[in-house]
């Protein structure tokens, strides 16, 4: 018997079918069968379906003999099905790789619950990607098996038939199957997730929900979207026979009427001519089910409160009124911003015919979020060797508290910026100064960059759309041509630099000035950070930094932290850094408040952290590079290679084991991750040859005098030889108790059994 059956209903999609069964024969979870349901399509899904079967014994054809519909497809799929677990795909949809594996991780470290949820990415014809909403809800449910009267926020979970997998036992006992018409799947969600005593969830972004340009079932209006009516009306009907759900109607009822109000306000979905006669409908349908005690939602109260009226006119007047705010707002955003835009260009045009100063040089780091990374190492030692340089900060306006005393700054995008960056001899930059900018004879541009690339960056991200975020490559083309010079911290970034950012710049590999600190910190600067990040003494902290992902919108936490915290034990630390691009996360202000872990994600210095760690848990981030130069203790935590590989693209298999690829242990799942320190191997020979290995390849240049190189050589004209590169990267010792060898976590999952 399979883990699982996928039930694929396949019509008029002949162009995406093949990648649809491809995507789940060739997922490494390998226990799989595949029942494939021709729903009497007129194209060729029927053939396509046929030639899989013959070539793999997992796939099972099915072929209705009348087109009947998804929800009929679907349910004939079900009747030969032999899965544990059933998983339902439309033909044009895929999955990821590695879901599969996935989910059967999950659902073995949550005991087989009824369903297990999990998070999708919508993929346009276009080929724009966009995350779903749902990641920080899936994520809040940890490892917990419950209930949905236990936890009814979860009823908004996007109501679709293909983010979950049913145990079939579950399934076919309570005698679930999908109705006629479309909206079947928000019918049947519903009623599965509220009969379900075992529900489970994984932030896990398996499928790829495809959203095509024509040939939808709901892309196009008519008599057919009417039938939403009735759908919810057998919901309704279903909870008339189960009165212990009664405490959920207002928030179902409040799911269904947006439900009603999203197709409305769709003409898509709903033809003009056909507005008021739906309007109508949804009004009665309102006024038969309403639920006593029913508060209408503060957003969108007015649509509600125009339902219940019954009054079509009423909400067509409010709507237009809407409308036409929103048409005014966009009036303002679009007319105003230019008319500044361009009397500051002409400003900027106005202080370009000054001189340029040659004692001025404009520094700025993320994007004008402070003092920070390689400009801000280099911004100091400027002052200690070229104090005649005057150096002047673009920040942005909510950064300005947070700059150090005595800093010098603009606010990005004001007049004071374009006066100071049309004058400044020197313009330093870890990402791009805006595309205005000019490059001025004269004037030196130093592009420092902010990490070794594992990931496709420059051109290359040409390839993955998703990753481009709808990047103009030639806008980029323009930014790289006013590059002077580039800074390059090992070869294999010089060798991608080249070639993704292809100019006439002239590249310096004299490693990166944020990690001087690695070579110039003492013992007692780390006993001092550690104090201030509230580590007790003797304590082993270990930093967990996972990095952005392009398709997951906001920061989930690949790991259940407050699992790990507590199986740590007492005696370990965990701090916590979320990208700097995600907004703070309640999930980690909870978690500190408990004191589980610490939440550094606002700590401005990633280089502290380092120092600060006695080992690094992380992904895919650059800061694993930097902290190779500690020879420290690396962790690889990547349970979305597969699909983090897939969607960004990546220069080497980080994952492979292999000497001057993989710095340390690595863990796919949270059960190998607690095995890597039950077991000592986060610290042991073997973690300790790949880390020597991958120090040897990745930290070439980098000896404590990066900074100082960069200053005597473009501000005071020295040969950048008069202070040769050292032959191999120092050792740090760890911060610990002053010790120079891992001292191995004490007490929780770390210690042996």
């Amino acid at each position: 018997m399979p883990r699982f059956t996928i039930v694929i209903a396949a019509y008029r999609v002949q162009g995406y079918l093949s990648a649809c069964l491809d995507s789940v024969l060739t997922q490494s979870c390998q226990d799989v069968e595949v029942v494939a349901v021709d729903d009497c399509s007129p194209d060729h899904c029927g053939a396509i379906i046929d030639a899989y079967a013959a070539r793999d014994s997992r796939v099972v054809p099915v072929h209705q003999r009348v087109n009947s519909g998804p929800g009929r497809a679907r349910n004939a799929g079900v009747e030969r099905a032999r899965g544990d677990y059933l998983l339902f795909l439309d033909g044009d949809d895929t999955l990821a790789p590695g879901t599969l594996q996935g989910l059967a991780d999950r659902l073995a470290l949550t005991h087989d619950p009824d369903i297990l949820y999990f998070n999708h990415v919508r993929t346009y014809w276009s080929e724009r990607r966009a995350p779903s909403l749902f990641g920080d809800l899936l994520a809040s449910a940890g490892t917990d098996v419950f209930s949905v009267v236990e936890r009814p926020e979860f009823l908004r979970l996007f109501a679709m038939s293909s983010n979950r997998v049913y145990h079939r036992d579950f399934y076919t006992r309570h005698g679930f199957a999908f109705s006629e018409g479309i909206y079947e799947d928000a019918l049947l969600s519903y009623k599965t997730m509220l009969t379900a005593r075992r529900i489970a969830c994984v932030d896990l972004v398996g499928l790829e929900y495809r959203q095509r340009r024509v040939g939808a079932s709901t892309g196009s209006p008519g008599e057919k979207h009417f039938v939403i009516f009735q759908q919810y009306a057998r919901l309704f009907d279903f909870l008339d026979d189960h009165p212990e759900l009664d405490p959920l109607r207002p928030l179902l009822f409040e799911r269904a009427v947006s439900h009603f109000l999203f197709c409305l306000d769709r003409t898509s979905r709903v033809a003009t001519a056909d507005r008021p006669r739906f309007f109508g409908r949804a009004a009665a349908w309102y006024r038969g089910r309403l639920p006593a005690g029913f508060t209408p939602p503060v957003e969108g109260r007015w649509r509600f409160e125009a339902l219940a009226s019954g009054s079509f006119l009423r909400y067509r007047e409010r709507e237009l009124g809407v409308r036409a705010a929103a048409g005014a707002r966009k009036l303002r955003r679009t007319v105003r911003p230019p008319l500044a835009a361009r009397a500051k260009r002409g400003l900027y045009r106005l202080h370009r015919q000054r001189p340029v100063d040659p004692h001025l040089a404009v520094y700025s780091a993320y994007w004008g979020r402070g003092v920070l990374c390689n400009p801000g190492a280099i911004y100091h030692k400027a002052r200690e060797l070229a104090p005649e340089i005057h150096g002047v900060w673009a920040v942005k306006q909510s950064e300005i508290e947070s700059l150090p005393e005595g800093v010098d700054y603009v606010v990005t995008g004001t007049r004071d910026f374009y006066r100071t960056v049309a004058r400044a001899k020197y313009l330093i930059n870890n990402v791009n100064f805006p595309n205005e900018v000019v490059k001025r004879p004269g004037t030196v541009h130093l592009q420092t960059f902010h990490g070794t690339p594992l990931k496709c960056m420059g051109l290359d991200q040409q390839r993955y759309p998703a990753a481009a975020g709808g990047m103009s490559f030639g806008n980029l083309l323009k930014r790289i041509d006013r590059w002077d010079v580039a800074l390059s911290s090992n070869p294999h970034s010089s060798q991608i630099w080249e070639r993704v950012y292809p100019a006439a710049y002239r590249l310096l590999e004299y490693g990166y000035p944020r990690n001087d600190v690695f070579f110039t910190a003492s013992q007692e600067d780390i006993r001092r950070i550690r104090g201030e990040l509230g580590i007790p003494a003797g304590n082993t902290a270990l930093l967990y930094a996972p990095t952005l992902r392009d398709y997951q919108k906001g920061f989930t936490p690949r790991l259940d932290l407050e699992r790990l915290s507590r199986e740590l034990g007492p005696q370990t630390t965990l701090l916590v850094r979320a990208h700097y691009s995600y907004r703070p996360q309640h999930q980690l202000s909870r978690l500190q408040e408990a004191g589980l872990v610490i939440d550094v994600s606002h700590h401005p210095s990633a280089e502290q952290l380092c120092l600060a760690a006695d080992a690094l848990i992380t992904d895919y981030s650059s800061m694993m590079f930097d902290y190779a130069l500690l020879d420290r203790p690396i962790v690889i935590y990547a349970d979305d290679w597969d699909i983090y590989r897939s969607s960004r693209g990546v220069y080497f298999d980080l994952l492979s084991g292999s000497p001057g690829e993989t710095p340390g242990a690595v863990a796919r799942t949270e059960r190998e991750l607690a095995e890597v320190f039950r077991e000592g191997r986060w610290c042991d020979a073997d973690a300790s040859a790949l880390r020597t290995a991958f120090r040897a390849r990745f930290c070439r240049f980098d000896d404590g005098h990066a900074a100082e190189r960069v200053v005597r050589t473009l501000m005071l004209g020295q040969d950048d030889t008069a202070l040769p590169l050292a032959p191999a990267p120092r050792t740090r010792p760890l911060p610990a108790d002053g010790d120079s060898a891992p001292a191995g976590p004490r007490g929780g999952v770390l210690t042996a059994e």
